[in-house]
């Protein structure tokens, strides 16, 4: 017989328990015991007003941008809508049934307001870290950084020639902040070459071709991370050019150091991070080991000996061409802080190799750079097994960027200048410490939910 559904009179009182209806397996409780946000509003004080009205609970915005960020909702008016409906995004938010959702355009007050004044996404960002250290996730001993091109949020059709810059009349907060950053070694500083194009949307934004196809504006997002756990220990922004990524890497080594006491025997990394100056920083002034590809753009293709072919004594700072002859160096820095050693021309004229050696010149010249003893020991640590190792253990960095880009969305920016990239790339390192946490550490004991 079918079933009628019955319609009675409503209870006059419920119980309901939020937490029992959130089930034991979800991901928000496992990353809710990770979540300290007790120190938030010391940090906040000195940037609200005494008197007047009370404001939003700054916890309860940052608990929605966890959210947000840790199951790629970046919209802040569909985040609003998520919490308001779904209970685990409550319970998590502690708002209740009844609690009210702030709107989203309180979001936009206060990140560009006292939270970017008081830098509070990084202070989030910094506990995270705190706790991974505490559990034991972070060992400090080998250190891997690399950088992944994040699209920006500005439309390629819409850009202006680089050589004739922006129009003086625009004006915008985008525009404010790349003016702000042009002598920051992150930005604009980085190079001195000018873009092709430049985006009057978000000028900081680097117009690039890297991918090979179409270009692009872009941002990069820099990760410096934990070998043993894959934690990222520090994050920032840059424009998309080489020395920007290399400077600010230098930058989170610092900051690693200051702010957690954690000095890496080893730093992995690509060739991008194997500069002269690079690993000269790392070597001489870091006591670092560069587990890193020399960058290195001497070898020959013409037939002509490459500077590989010759030996270098150091003992008596002198090469030695494949003919036996000595090269020497008056100690002149020449471009690019190179040290030159020069052939005699008398060697040279009656040297039978001198047509694959220096067909077009008097005597042969070899270049080396001042920094060339920490490529070296660069080099000699490529031939060994840790350096395989930290190869290897480098491709945590990949993983972590294809899971930025695949689970937490973040393909293309949604907030525009350096600031607006900042605090993108500090709420997605948050999220994915948070479910690292989560996932090495797992609950003790079972919830029971209804």
């Amino acid at each position: 017989m079918m079933g009628e559904r019955q319609v009675d009179q409503g209870a006059l009182f419920y119980e309901f328990s939020l937490d029992r209806h959130v089930p034991s397996d979800h991901a928000l409780r496992s990353i809710d015991r990770f979540v300290d946000l007790g120190e938030i509003r010391a940090h906040l004080r000195p940037y609200y007003s005494p008197m007047g009205r009370p404001s939003v609970d700054p916890e309860l915005l940052i608990r929605m941008l966890i959210v947000g960020y840790c199951f790629g909702i970046r919209s802040e008016r569909r985040l609003c809508e998520e919490v308001h409906l779904n209970l685990a995004y409550r319970w998590f938010c502690r708002l209740g049934l009844d609690g009210d959702v702030p709107d989203h355009s309180t979001f936009s007050k206060n990140r560009h307001g006292r939270f970017r004044e008081s830098d509070l996404l990084r202070h989030v960002f910094e506990t995270v870290v705190r706790r991974c250290v505490a559990e034991g996730l972070v060992g400090g001993d080998g250190f891997a950084v690399d950088a992944s091109l994040i699209n920006a949020d500005a439309s390629r059709q819409e850009g202006v020639e680089g050589s004739k810059g922006l129009p003086p009349e625009l004006s915008s907060r985008a525009i404010d902040e790349y003016l702000a950053a042009l002598d920051d070694a992150a930005f604009g500083a980085a190079t001195e070459v000018t873009p092709k194009f430049i985006s009057p949307a978000d000028p900081a934004a680097r117009w690039t071709g890297a991918h090979g196809g179409q270009a692009f504006f872009a941002y990069c997002a820099n990760y410096l991370i934990d070998l043993d756990h894959a934690v990222i220990v520090d994050v920032d922004a840059s424009t998309a050019v080489r020395q920007a990524e290399v400077a600010v890497a230098n930058r989170m080594i610092d900051r690693t150091e200051e702010r957690f006491g954690l000095y890496p025997s080893r730093l992995a990394g690509d060739a991008a991070y194997g500069s002269a100056e690079m690993l000269g920083w790392l070597v001489h002034e870091r006591g670092i080991e560069p587990h890193v590809p020399v960058f290195d753009r001497s070898k020959r293709c013409d037939g002509v000996f490459s500077r590989e072919d010759f030996t270098y004594d150091h003992q008596g700072d002198v090469y030695f061409c494949p003919g036996g002859k000595m090269l020497t160096c008056k100690g002149t820095v020449v471009n690019d802080n190179q040290l030159l050693y020069r052939a005699s021309k008398y060697d040279c004229d009656a040297c039978r190799l001198k047509p694959r050696c220096c067909p077009k010149e008097p005597a042969r010249k070899v270049p080396r750079s001042i920094q060339e003893g920490a490529r070296d020991l660069a080099r000699d640590i490529a031939k060994t097994d840790a350096y395989r190792t930290s190869r290897r253990q480098r491709k945590k960095v990949e993983m972590l960027f294809a899971h930025l880009k695949r689970i937490l969305r973040l393909g293309r920016l949604r907030l525009r200048g350096p600031c607006g990239a900042r605090d993108e790339f500090l709420l997605a390192a948050t999220a994915q410490n948070l479910r690292r946490l989560a996932k090495r550490i797992p609950h003790p004991t079972p919830i029971l939910a209804a």
